[in-house]
C-alpha cells in the first residue's frame, strides 16, 4: 500500500459479486462478519468458499463480537485473515491474548459518543495494533457497531496515537470526504453505507465510495 493512500475497508462482504466490487474498486482491505445476529453474518464454511478470489489484492478482515477461542480457531482456519477486528467488549487483557494465542494483528473497534471515550483509545492503543473509531451503539442496540449513524467527527480532530487508526459510522460516498477533512483519518471502514438494504452490498455504491476516497488521497492511486 502506498503510504500517502488513504485506505479504504469496505466491510460486511457475503458474496462473490460484491467481494469482486469490492476488489476491482481497489478496496485495501475487506471485511467479513462472524457474528450470528448480524444480517452480514458468515459461518466459517463460507467465507472459505469466498477468500480464494482474494488472493494478494487486499488483506483480509474477520470481524468477531466477544467471540471464544474456540470459534476463533475455526475461523482463522477458514479465513486465514491478515487482521482479527474485535468489536464487542473485550478488555485490553482479552486483545493481548487473541494477539498472542493466534499471532494475527487485531484492530479493537472503539464506541464513540463523547471526547472521553477516546480515553478508552490509550488503553486499547497499548494492546491493539490497530484503532477503529465507530459510534457508540444505543443501551438497546443488538448490534455492537455504529449501525449506520455517525458520531461528532469534531471529536477526532487532533487525535493521536501510536498505532493507526480507521474511521467508521454512518459513513457514504457523498459525506466521506466531509468526515476525513474533520477527522484527518488515514483509513475509513464502511458497511451498511454501500448497502441497498441491510447485508445487501450494491456494487455501484462500493465503486462511488472508494472512488470517493481515493479521488482524496494526496497521491491518487489506479490499480
Amino acid at each position: 500500500m502506498n503510504p500517502d493512500q488513504i485506505i479504504v475497508k469496505i466491510c460486511g462482504l457475503s458474496s462473490a459479486e460484491t467481494l469482486d466490487a469490492a476488489l476491482a474498486a481497489g478496496a485495501d482491505m475487506v471485511g467479513f462478519v462472524f457474528f450470528d445476529p448480524s444480517p452480514r453474518n458468515l459461518l466459517p464454511e463460507e467465507a472459505r468458499a469466498l477468500v480464494g478470489q482474494v488472493q494478494d489484492r487486499a488483506q483480509k478482515v474477520a470481524l468477531t463480537v466477544d467471540t471464544d477461542d474456540a470459534k476463533l480457531e475455526a475461523i482463522v482456519d477458514a479465513l486465514a485473515p491478515d487482521i482479527l477486528q474485535l468489536h464487542g467488549r473485550e478488555t485490553p487483557e482479552r486483545v493481548r491474548q487473541i494477539r498472542s494465542r493466534f499471532g494475527i494483528p487485531v484492530m479493537k473497534a472503539i464506541g464513540i459518543s463523547s471526547s472521553s471515550d477516546l480515553g478508552r483509545a490509550e488503553v486499547y492503543a497499548a494492546a491493539a495494533d490497530m484503532l477503529l473509531f465507530d459510534a457508540k451503539p444505543a443501551p438497546e442496540a443488538v448490534l455492537p457497531g455504529g449501525n449506520g449513524r455517525a458520531f461528532d467527527w469534531s471529536i477526532l480532530k487532533g487525535f493521536a496515537a501510536d498505532r493507526p487508526w480507521m474511521l467508521s459510522g454512518g459513513l457514504e460516498a457523498s459525506n466521506v470526504g466531509e468526515a476525513l477533512t474533520a477527522t484527518g483519518a488515514r483509513g475509513v471502514d464502511v458497511s451498511s453505507g454501500v448497502e441497498s438494504a441491510p447485508g445487501v452490498k450494491d456494487p455501484a455504491r462500493i465503486a462511488a465510495f472508494v472512488a470517493a476516497v481515493h479521488a482524496l488521497s494526496p497521491a491518487g492511486r489506479s490499480r
